[in-house]
């Protein structure tokens, strides 16, 4: 499972969402219950993640006190 793509489409979506009724000066956005459980569903999944990689890494480094920063450029910001 740590190995498994995630699926942030429904975070893209909502920061995509945010974005358009700032530029339009909405006062408010509306998430049906389904977008809203999906969100939700999708952070908790990230937070997850997360978490578990933050504990991994904590773990192999506390022996030798080295810390190595891979950046791969990533895909998910557009």
């Amino acid at each position: 499972m740590q190995n498994d793509p995630l699926n942030t489409a429904p975070i893209q979506q909502f920061i995509q969402q945010v974005k358009s009724a700032d530029l339009s000066n909405a006062k408010e956005i509306r998430l049906s219950i389904q977008q809203s459980k999906n969100l939700a569903y999708t952070l908790g999944i990230v937070m997850a993640r997360l978490e578990g990689d933050l504990e991994r890494f904590v773990k192999s480094n506390s022996d030798t006190g080295t810390v190595e920063v891979q950046l791969d450029g990533g895909s998910g910001w557009k």
